[in-house]
This record gives C-alpha cells, structure tokens and sequence, in this order.
C-alpha cells in the first residue's frame, strides 16, 4: 500500500464537459439577456406615451374631443398637456401627438438592437358606445411584434 499513489484531481475529459456546458449556458443566456435589455428600454418609452395617454384621455373627458392641434415635440407636448416627455435624451428619438385622432407616436433610439432603433411605437385611442377611450398598441417602421406591449 505504501508504493500505490492515487492521483487526485479531474480528467481532460472532465473538464472539456464542464466547459462545453458553460458554453451551451452562455450560447442560451446572453441573447435572452441582450432581449431582455432591449425590452426594458422599450418599456421606458411605453411608461412615457403612457402618461402622454393619460393627459389626453382627462383632455378628452374635459373637452369632448382630441386636442386640435398637432404637438409634434416634447416641447410642445409639455406646454399643452403638461407632460414632460424626455426627447433625444435616452430611447426617445421623436414625439407626436396627432391633435385630430389623438394618436400617439414616439420613435425610438438608443437601444442598442438594429431591429429596435429607427422604429415607432404607436399608441391609438378609440371610444366605445359610452364613451370610454379604449388604447392599442402597434408598431410601425418594423418594430418587432416582441417589443409591443400587450395592452
């Protein structure tokens, strides 16, 4: 027994499988994390047409109608609704506010996703029989349908 040595410690083999299961780990989660980061981004600028929606939807209920003017800034919009929308600052490339329809329309930038960049989010309000402004969602300029909120 004292002449026998017992090697301790991993084989090549061993090891090329744990790094091949790294490597699978990483090839699965970075894409999802990059995904994810886009749709955060993307959610930063729903959370902002959100409180634009909002001002127009009191305006509507105040006045009976859209705003009759078109705001085609941030400026414009804050002076009108009272809304601060940060334009050019992170992922809003632009603003609208279409005064006849109420539609709202921000580009987006900033986030990093070729697909992302240059596209619009688009929010568009209808009324139902009592009155009640109804929202939806679409995309426009090629905004993937996986960065559109559901409702």
């Amino acid at each position: 027994m004292r002449g026998e040595r017992r090697e301790q410690g991993f084989t090549l083999i061993e090891l090329l499988i744990v790094i091949a299961i790294i490597g699978i780990l990483a090839a699965i989660a970075i894409p999802l994390y990059r995904a994810q980061m886009v749709r955060a981004k993307v959610t930063e600028v729903t959370y902002s047409m959100s409180h634009v929606a909002s001002a127009i939807a009191q305006y509507y209920l105040s006045e009976g109608r859209f705003p009759v003017s078109n705001m085609n800034s941030g400026a414009i919009i804050k002076n009108s609704l009272g809304i601060g929308v940060p334009v050019g600052a992170k992922y809003i490339a632009a603003a609208r506010v279409d005064g006849n329809t109420g539609v709202i329309t921000f580009g987006i930038q900033g986030t990093n996703d070729a697909s992302v960049d240059g596209t619009r989010l688009v929010l568009s309000p209808s009324t139902d029989s009592q009155g009640a402004i109804i929202w939806t969602w679409n995309g426009a300029g090629g905004l993937p349908t996986a960065y559109i909120p559901k409702k």
